[in-house]
């Protein structure tokens, strides 16, 4: 294989990094910000495609894809919203719910996404980083979602959040220890519903950069799963908002494996490729699961039976 074929394929799985890894990136931040507060929210899937649906909707309503970012956010945390209060009320079962939710966001995103379908609304700007170079696929590779600075400075303030401030220091403690944030008079369900708004709100971005950057369009299977990928993604980063970054380009090279084989000319098994990130995230949870133990840095009440 010649060099020019390696960087073609490096070129490729790094662009496909960086494309596909930012709905993972956004996601799992959400839900590592939802889970340290001691709440599970397997409704991110409905969250991811019901806010891919809203911001393609806002930016074609409003010809700016900025105002369907927007929008994406706000119904990303309305629909978080929702599962922090049913799940705050007595006897109900977060991962029930969670489940519950993920059919209703995906079910209101289809039925009220169909119009959509065909319409094509304005895609927000690359940021182009690879101007430097000669390479047309170096140059591609690096057309970069002006979404993941957001995310990467998301990550940052997440990690200093939570060592260094005093919500911060509240999200962990009721994930940690619901008693003992009680005993300290403050509100479990009221840090738990604000953390998994908030969470939502962060993957609803995720679902903006699906149809307004890439794959850039609206259609019924966009997601691909990826909400219910980046639960695996935050077992897999150890509950760290800066890992998160580093997983989520992980399983976004992983996602672009059959479209870099394909850019070196090899289509043979192309689907079988597509399926490597589930591949990955079976194999990170039997990596990092074991039965009757908790995984380094979980929060304590996520393994509490609510």
């Amino acid at each position: 294989m010649s060099a020019e074929v390696v960087a073609t394929f490096g070129a490729a799985i790094l662009g496909g990094a960086l494309r596909v890894g930012v709905p993972f990136l956004f996601v799992s931040l959400g839900e590592c910000l939802t889970e340290k507060s001691g709440r599970i929210n397997l409704g991110l899937e409905g969250v991811l495609v019901l806010s891919a649906m809203a911001a393609f909707g806002g930016a074609y309503a409003s010809d700016s894809p900025w105002v369907g970012v927007l929008v994406a956010a706000l119904t990303g945390a309305a629909l978080a919203l929702l599962h922090g209060l049913l799940c705050s009320l007595p006897r109900v079962n977060d991962v029930a719910t969670g489940i519950a939710l993920m059919i209703l966001g995906t079910g209101l995103a289809f039925y009220l996404g169909k119009p959509l379908i065909q319409p094509q609304a304005p895609q927000l700007a690359p940021l182009i980083l690879g101007g430097w170079s000669d390479s047309a696929t170096v140059q591609a590779a690096l057309k970069v979602n002006p979404l993941l600075p957001v995310g990467l400075l998301l990550a940052v303030l997440m990690t200093l959040g939570f060592a260094r401030t005093r919500w911060g220091l509240l999200v962990r403690l009721a994930g940690d220890s619901a008693n003992a944030a009680r005993a300290l008079g403050y509100s479990v369900n009221g840090i738990r519903i604000a953390a998994t708004a908030a969470g939502g709100a962060i993957a609803g971005l995720g679902g903006a950069s699906l149809t307004l950057f890439y794959p850039g369009s609206w259609s019924e299977g966009v997601s691909s799963g990826q909400g219910l990928i980046a639960v695996a993604l935050v077992i897999f980063a150890r509950w760290s908002p800066l890992r998160c970054v580093a997983a989520s380009l992980l399983f976004g090279g992983a996602g672009a494996v059959g479209p870099a084989l394909q850019s070196i000319g090899i289509s043979a098994g192309y689907h079988l490729f597509s399926a490597v990130p589930y591949v990955l995230t079976l194999a990170v949870l039997v990596a990092t699961c074991r039965p009757g133990s908790m995984a380094a840095g979980s929060p304590g009440e996520l393994s509490a039976q609510r």
